[in-house]
């Protein structure tokens, strides 16, 4: 039972869990060839709705780059995005932690929806989201992905400063607490359904990967099996790069932020690995793109309440909210795939710029190390930032309080 509420009931050290996840995303590109991401394939879901309704989109300049063919239980990034549900919701359902929640201003599923609008445009602007950047783009040693990172954290900065607004936070609702006992008995009854349910969810999809491997679709079944695992570590491990940028502005907490880069420095080796071994890379481009896309999507992510990885998670959990969020990032990637040629948006932002590979310009030991180097940078700065923001403020405001009450 204490081994049970470890993995089931308690979450999960952030280091370890985004260790094990730079780990499994290095492995993933290895066997697959193919990385660790999930805006794409919003991105075709969006296009599969507009075929739904009678919209041809086949000569899309953005759909003919990534590719729309089949449908998302044919794709591998589509069982990656489902895995990640998949295995999210079962480790909620496990841990008896499911329960439909409505945020209490409605005004927050507006709030949501646009920024998950912005979120979805910025990522597929710059030709992928967070994990397109951090657990992919820096481990295959694309440049974009250094650019994509470093405007996310300044979109998150003037995301915090907008959502702390008055007129973005609203008047409170405080609600009474009349019926609290009767919800609390309804959730223990459920809490008790919910593990059978988890089980349930597993075997199921369980039973799906091994139909996938007796039917020779290897490719398909690792990605079911990795998205799941994924989902397990982004729930477990409460992985949320929006939290990671928008505790160090708001409070100057870095422990996400910290564990991303370890984790990152994790997948950097093994996947240099497996480029050394002729792994072929992906890189894409260090456009103007790159640069107004991070922006936006650091800043859409913040008034969205979370980033693709912690949307996923929380939608799993019951939160209303981020349901909303999904829908405005798959609104917002199709509004791209849209501009991407009907809007000239390739042809002012994104023509002719290079892609910028690190080994070819730094040699492959130069890139490994240098890459290393910077990750460690990151770590050293996002300690340093939370010793001088978080724990100094945090000692002067105890000791604040101390003599107030002192004097009283």
């Amino acid at each position: 039972m204490n081994l049970y509420n470890k993995i089931f009931k308690q979450y999960w050290n952030p280091y370890f869990a985004i260790g094990i996840a730079g780990l499994l995303s290095a492995l993933y590109f290895g066997i697959t060839g193919t990385v660790w991401a999930v805006t794409g394939e919003f991105t075709r879901l969006g296009g599969h709705v507009l075929q739904l309704f009678g919209v041809d989109v086949s000569e899309w300049a953005y759909f003919e780059l990534i590719g729309l063919n089949g449908s998302p239980i044919n794709r591998t990034d589509g069982w990656i995005v489902i895995g990640m549900l998949v295995g999210a919701l079962m480790m909620i359902l496990l841990s008896g932690s499911f329960k439909i929640r409505m945020p209490k201003q409605k005004r927050r599923l507006v709030q949501g929806f646009i920024g998950g609008i912005i979120a979805g445009f910025g990522a597929r602007l710059a030709m992928g989201c967070n994990l397109a950047a951090f657990f992919t783009g820096v481990p295959q040693f694309s440049f974009h992905a250094w650019i994509f990172m470093v405007m996310t954290a300044i979109g998150t900065y003037f995301g915090v400063k907008v959502v702390n607004t008055k007129w973005w936070l609203g008047k409170p609702n405080l609600q009474s607490n009349k019926g609290k006992k009767v919800i609390r008995k309804n959730h223990v009854k459920q809490s008790n359904i919910q593990p059978i349910l988890g089980w349930s969810v597993a075997i199921l999809y369980g039973a799906i990967i091994i139909y996938f491997l007796a039917t020779g679709k290897v490719l398909l079944a690792v990605g079911a099996l990795a998205g799941a695992l994924f989902g397990i570590l982004i729930e477990r491990g409460q992985i949320c790069f929006t939290s990671a940028f928008r505790d160090l502005w708001i409070s100057g907490r870095a422990v996400m932020s910290k564990a991303i880069a370890v984790g990152m420095m994790v997948s950097v080796v093994i996947t240099f690995i497996f480029i050394q071994t002729g792994s072929a890379q992906i890189i894409k481009m260090a456009a103007p793109s790159t640069v107004i896309g991070g922006l936006l999507f650091g800043f859409g992510i913040v008034l969205a309440g979370g980033c693709e990885t912690g949307m996923m998670y929380r939608a799993m959990e019951g939160q209303v909210l981020f349901f909303v969020v999904g829908a405005g990032n798959i609104v917002g990637a199709t509004i791209l795939s849209y501009g991407w040629d009907h809007l000239g948006i390739f042809n002012a932002l994104a023509a002719g710029w290079p892609r910028v590979n690190l080994i070819n310009e730094w040699g492959a030991t130069g890139a490994l190390f240098g890459t290393l180097a910077m990750l460690v940078l990151w770590f050293l700065f996002s300690n340093w930032w939370e010793k001088r923001f978080r724990y100094g403020k945090g000692i002067k405001q105890e000791q604040t309080k101390h003599i107030v009450v002192k004097e009283g």
